[in-house]
């Protein structure tokens, strides 16, 4: 890539980048959201067009026009988010705009042929419970992301771009896709990798090109790889402050904010567990543990077949009492469950907080303005002005609308499931250290997170939970990743 250059109205997203990609290389992108990451291999896999610039794939000039073109051609493709359609199946998925392969003579597509090819397709990444003709609709996030991997690995691509693919991953998903990765590589063929957990890029690419504010800073070998200089040249300064809490004890405060009892249901068994003011409970697991699933029933989202919720000694049983009450919820989903993607960031952030910008049934514009510019000011959320709409922003960006609605809101009681899922760490900083302000504050905040040293960084107590059971409770200070994973798995 030579003198990449793209802009979004206003918005520079590249300037003058190059960028060079060999044979036999796991090249990392590294950046702050909205640094460009995205935006660049975008171009480079047929999604969008450059406004200037150059691109050579083999020595000739590379102009994909679209990504299935590209996939073809030999680039394919993991994007960050959601990548499959809801309303078909896995198979048809796979073979998105290839179904003329399966016409039979009477010029019908053959469902049973396609099937059989998708089943090909998923056993050469070991994806061997997803059965192809299952709506996609029915799949979890970690499952779609491995349909989305293996309809690209199908087509056997020469550069395999991951675009933060693994924060959806289940840590048997992100071996799975690391030993594709490194295939690749034994091959001479190539891996662009974009991740914001440094220690992931460390382990699992040989070099590591770092981009800020649509520029290409500096570029690391591994025999380079120095934590605080990657830091550095990602943000632009040295970090103030701390990441994690800085204090070694639990602390709380004696009112229970949150309590549930024997929650049953949806592969949860016989739950009970309390939140009070001023504390952060931290709940761990494997993937497949329940733990996403309690996040759901904590705020009344999830089918149980038995057992109650309630904050404040009121019972709720649905989202919308959830939210009269003061309860918010961070969907490990951001983009399909936290989010309307068409929406503004105003609608956004103003729909849980009607009660402070109404006047008997009327929304006051002056009203809902301020409200919602206080929380773009109060969490810095970068954008051209709050009619933007959240489906163009960076997913830092867009986790910050989400905090934004429920601390608006005047939230007491926060459930988080993986709150700092896809931001950088620079935003992951002013995230914990907001999570450590609302404990000052004393509302109730429960952690979900598949991050082991985010839990025992930032929790007063840790559940570690397995098969749908609480099996181990910890205390701040007790914490130790052996004696945790003992319980995990």
């Amino acid at each position: 890539m030579r003198g990449m250059d793209k802009s979004f109205g206003a918005t520079v997203a590249l300037r003058q980048v190059d960028l060079d990609v060999y044979p036999g290389e796991i090249r990392g992108l590294i950046g702050e959201n909205g640094s460009g990451k995205s935006t660049l291999t975008s171009i480079i896999a047929g999604i969008q067009k450059a406004d200037a610039g150059e691109i050579r794939f083999h020595g000739q000039p590379w102009q994909p026009a679209s990504m299935i073109d590209a996939l073809a051609h030999g680039i394919g493709m993991i994007v960050q988010e959601t990548g499959t359609i809801p309303g078909i199946t896995v198979a048809e998925n796979l073979f998105l705009g290839e179904s003329s392969r399966f016409r039979t003579p009477l010029g019908l597509v053959s469902r049973h042929a396609m099937e059989r090819e998708a089943r090909q397709a998923l056993d050469v990444i070991h994806a061997d419970h997803i059965q192809p003709g299952m709506p996609t609709a029915m799949l979890d996030l970690q499952e779609r992301k491995l349909v989305e991997v293996a309809k690209v690995m199908v087509k056997k691509p020469e550069i395999l771009v991951v675009d933060e693919t693994t924060t959806a991953l289940s840590q048997k998903g992100r071996e799975l896709l690391y030993r594709l990765m490194n295939s690749l590589k034994a091959e001479g063929k190539s891996v662009i990798f974009i991740s914001h957990d440094l220690d992931e890029i460390k382990q699992v690419c040989d070099t590591l090109t770092v981009l800020r504010d649509g520029r290409i800073i500096t570029h690391f070998t591994r025999e380079t790889y120095d934590d605080d200089a990657i830091k550095t040249s990602m943000i632009g300064r040295e970090m103030q402050g701390d990441y994690y809490r800085s204090d070694s004890e639990p602390s709380w405060r004696e009112d229970v904010l949150l309590r549930a009892e024997h929650l049953t249901g949806s592969g949860l068994r016989d739950i009970s567990l309390e939140v009070r003011a001023g504390e952060i409970l931290g709940v761990g697991g494997l993937s497949e543990c329940g733990m996403h699933t309690l996040g759901k029933a904590l705020f009344g989202s999830a089918q149980l077949t038995g057992g109650t919720v309630e904050t404040e000694g009121k019972a709720f049983s649905d989202p919308r009492q959830a939210t009269k009450l003061g309860v918010g919820y961070v969907s490990k989903e951001r983009d399909t469950e936290s989010l309307c993607q068409q929406a503004s960031i105003r609608d956004n952030i103003a729909i849980a907080g009607l009660k402070h910008i109404q006047h008997k049934r009327l929304i006051l514009k002056k009203r809902e303005t301020a409200y919602v510019q206080k929380q773009v000011d109060a969490l810095s959320i970068k954008c051209r002005h709050m009619e933007q709409p959240v489906s163009a922003m960076s997913g830092g960006n867009k986790q910050k609308v989400v905090f934004g609605k429920w601390l608006g809101a005047g939230s007491r009681v926060l459930i988080l499931d993986c709150p700092t899922r896809g931001v950088d760490i620079g935003v992951k900083q002013s995230m914990y250290q907001l999570i450590t302000q609302m404990k000052r504050e004393g509302k109730a905040i429960l952690i979900i997170s598949e991050e082991m040293a985010e839990l025992i960084g930032m929790c007063d107590r840790l559940l570690v939970m397995k098969d749908g059971v609480v099996q181990k409770e910890f205390l701040r200070g007790q914490m130790n990743e052996a004696d945790i994973i003992r319980y995990m798995i």
